[in-house]
């Protein structure tokens, strides 16, 4: 039994001995050029496989099934967000498959990038071990995996906002026309992602102004380049958006807007007090490891250099403007909007320390940052197991079983294509994905006063909707649209389970109607005009 014991005890050093042996051959090689590939790539591999486990019984999200219907069709906007999230949803499946893995690969790809593009930014002031640092207390963050799994106009910025604040710290430090330039198009780019982008921009105006040199980057042609070339990026989405009137500005009051003063108030406090919790995750982390003290940290700060002060005044831009500006608006501000900024904190806090012996806690962080990651591929199936008797609130649980259900019943009633699909908003998106035919997503025409006047396109080429029986708003649109086209439709109701390694869950109940196409009568006047024919976003559901 003594020797048994002995022989384990000599195993389990010699493991433990092998371990560390493998992570400092990795962090030998961070200067070497392959350590920090090798870590995107598995972070991205892991993560693919979390979210394939974990949501195996489960359609996407809403959010990213808005962002592929947006990049259906090239645009240079739409009636929610900029383009850029549907720009790229659209070049990702010209070369993957349209399957879940494709965009939860596409989301995880869009994290990895994001982190590569903030060592770009790091390496520019630390080398080796801090490099590494940086990267893996970002990846304690849920930034870059729970907020990211959901390829949207709000995790599209976590690779634009980086690759500008890069390129404008390079545009700075050289005043350089070519660093400039790229400056002003990755502003641009983030602009494109979302207009919450606009506290960056400012942020790094600010920035410009307040920072000691100054003066020698505003004498120079570096200013006026990164404008002109900002203006070039985005300035046919400006055309497009004083042509259609200004659509996303106005959903953006109706749907956050509207709280007075008080009630922007409230939201900037949450604001602010979220990103500081979100904060505390990799700040005690480096205190622990590190056994810093906050007066220490504040000192070296006080001691940085010219371009960790230009990325504090940035970071400290994207704290307050947002705070500020839902006080004087009146509007929401959630926290989770700022996440793609919380890594310039990292990156000040550890470029500025003055601790140079972290190997130790380089290796105790690469630690927890794998198992955190073993932890969570056996926790996935888990997930997939409770959400089986427990479905999500959007019904995500359901779209692939309520498209199938609906398209068999379809080619039950027409050996036609199912061109156009509408009703729930995530259901119809869903459907435009899953369904064969891919249906292009309408929403609910003439919904104000429940009209029944019909557009022509609905004659011409048919359609389908979908409602989930609880949507009592639906239902009575999909009743009084059964009502105006008769005998042509086809009102349906069916139950759809989940299922999980054969093993039935909840059930939703489902009304739908199907319109087979039809010659439009002579005396129905032509609505192919009107406003609410097609719309490429959900504009009812909140985000």
């Amino acid at each position: 039994m003594l020797q048994y014991s002995q022989s384990y005890t000599g195993s389990a050093f010699s493991l433990r001995r092998l371990y560390r042996s493998a992570l400092q051959h990795w962090l030998d090689g961070i200067e070497r050029g392959w350590s920090i590939p090798l870590l995107l790539v598995a972070f991205v591999a892991t993560w693919v496989v979390v979210l394939m486990l974990a949501y195996s019984n489960a359609g996407l999200h809403p959010d990213v099934l808005e962002t592929w219907s947006l990049g259906r069709d090239f645009a240079w906007g739409s009636a929610k967000h900029p383009p850029l999230m549907g720009w790229i949803a659209r070049a990702w499946t010209a070369l993957f498959p349209l399957t879940d893995w494709s965009f939860q690969l596409l989301a995880m790809t869009n994290a990895a990038v994001a982190l590569w593009a903030v060592d770009l930014t790091t390496r520019r002031f630390v080398s080796g071990d801090k490099r590494v640092i940086v990267l893996l207390l970002l990846m304690l963050l849920p930034a870059y995996q729970f907020h990211a799994q959901r390829f949207n106009a709000n995790s599209v910025l976590l690779a634009t906002w980086p690759l500008a604040i890069y390129c404008f710290l390079r545009a700075y430090e050289t005043r350089g026309i070519g660093w400039a330039a790229l400056s002003g198009a990755t502003a641009g780019l983030a602009m494109l992602g979302k207009y919450y982008s606009i506290f960056l921009i400012a942020s790094m105006v600010a920035a410009a102004l307040l920072h000691p040199q100054r003066r020698q980057y505003l004498r120079s042609a570096a200013p006026w380049v990164t404008v002109l070339a900002g203006l070039a990026v985005i300035g046919p989405h400006l055309s497009w958006l004083v042509a259609s009137d200004f659509p996303p500005f106005s959903y953006a009051m109706r749907t956050h807007g509207g709280l007075g003063l008080s009630g922007g108030a409230s939201k900037a406090v949450m604001f602010s007090g979220g990103v500081l919790a979100w904060l505390v995750i990799p700040v005690a982390a480096w205190m622990l490891l590190t056994r810093s003290r906050i007066e220490t940290a504040l000192r070296d700060l006080s001691n940085a250099d010219g371009g960790l002060l230009l990325l504090s005044l940035v970071l400290l831009g994207t704290l307050l403007m947002p705070a500020l500006v839902a006080i004087v608006l009146g509007t929401s501000m959630p926290a989770l909007w700022n996440l793609q900024g919380l890594f310039l904190a990292v990156v000040v806090l550890v470029c500025t320390s003055r601790v140079t012996d972290v190997r130790e806690p380089a290796i105790k962080l690469t630690t927890a940052v794998c198992l955190f990651s073993l932890v969570m591929i056996v926790a996935a199936p888990l997930h997939a197991y409770v959400r089986n008797d427990h479905p999500f609130k959007e019904g995500r649980s359901f779209y692939k079983g309520a498209t199938a259900e609906l398209v068999r019943r379809w080619r039950n009633e027409t050996r036609a294509p199912l061109l156009a699909i509408s009703g729930n908003d995530d259901l119809a998106l869903a459907a435009a994905f899953y369904a064969e035919d891919h249906p292009y997503y309408n929403k609910m025409f003439n919904v104000g006063g429940l009209s029944t006047s019909i557009p022509g396109w609905a004659y011409n080429d048919g359609w389908a909707a979908m409602c989930f029986a609880t949507d009592t708003f639906c239902v009575t649109w999909i009743e009084k649209m059964a009502a105006a086209v008769d005998r042509r439709s086809v009102s349906v109701a069916f139950d759809v389970p989940t299922e999980y390694l054969g093993q039935a869950g909840a059930t939703a109940r489902i009304q739908a109607i199907m319109v087979p196409p039809e010659t439009k009568p002579q005396d129905e006047p032509d609505n192919d005009d009107d406003d609410d024919m097609v719309e490429y976003s959900s504009q009812r559901r909140p985000q």
